[in-house]
């Protein structure tokens, strides 16, 4: 049996998915498995558990934040996003190097994960496998991953767009839009989005400006009004 088989076996939610609430002293023997040493992964608002039902947690009866009960208390009917990537865009990137780093390789920071380019996860067409698009992914290693879930967090949190200046070296800070986020645009434009298409677009912008700049440089030379 799954963890959440073993934890909806104790918790016997009804027909509108509300349970009792199931004491942590009870995950012991056949339910050791569901003990939260390691942070109960399987009862996280990520889980497949939270998706399905609204999860409350009591905290009350032993001291700093230790989860002391869980209980169901009705279905989750908020829409979730479903991170599912279809076995032909996986087979196409596992083999590809981190578009970041340019690496891949078999140690725990260096393996590629496959990244969903737009970190908020809010396109309903991404999260259907069947419309699903090579260029809404990315590989990347879990290094450059994990960093960059970190950034997108601090995004959503303050509508700030990560500045590609901040990595030395880069002349732009966004090849789309400004740090501002906007709905319209959504991530497209960020660095952290999509940096093949930033080193792209900032070769195309820096040629074009280095032509006007030499364009006006020979006028001035030649037809100085002085």
């Amino acid at each position: 049996m799954s963890k959440i088989e073993l934890f909806l076996e104790l918790a016997k939610p009804d027909k509108n998915g509300v349970s009792e609430w199931v004491s942590v002293d009870r995950f012991v023997g056949k339910y050791k498995e569901l003990q939260l040493g390691n942070g109960g992964s399987w009862c996280r608002s990520s889980s497949t558990l939270a998706k399905k039902y609204v999860l409350e947690f009591d905290k009350s009866k032993t001291p700093g934040n230790s989860i002391d009960a869980i209980r169901t208390n009705g279905f989750n009917k908020a829409k979730s996003f479903n991170q599912t990537i279809r076995a032909d865009i996986k087979n196409f990137y596992k083999n590809k190097n981190c578009v970041m780093l340019g690496i891949n390789g078999k140690s725990e920071n260096t393996k590629i994960e496959i990244d969903h380019k737009d970190g908020r996860k809010n396109n309903e067409r991404v999260s259907d496998i069947s419309t699903q698009k090579l260029e809404d992914f990315q590989p990347l290693s879990k290094a450059a991953n994990d960093a960059k879930r970190q950034i997108c967090k601090n995004c959503k949190k303050t509508n700030k767009r990560w500045n590609a200046k901040n990595l030395l070296g880069n002349p732009y800070s966004y090849y789309k839009g400004d740090e501002n986020y906007d709905e319209k645009l959504g991530c497209e434009g960020c660095y952290q989005y999509d940096p093949v298409e930033y080193r792209k677009t900032s070769a195309k912008r820096i040629a074009t400006e280095a032509v006007q700049h030499t364009v006006d440089f020979v006028m001035k030379k030649l037809y100085d009004e002085e």
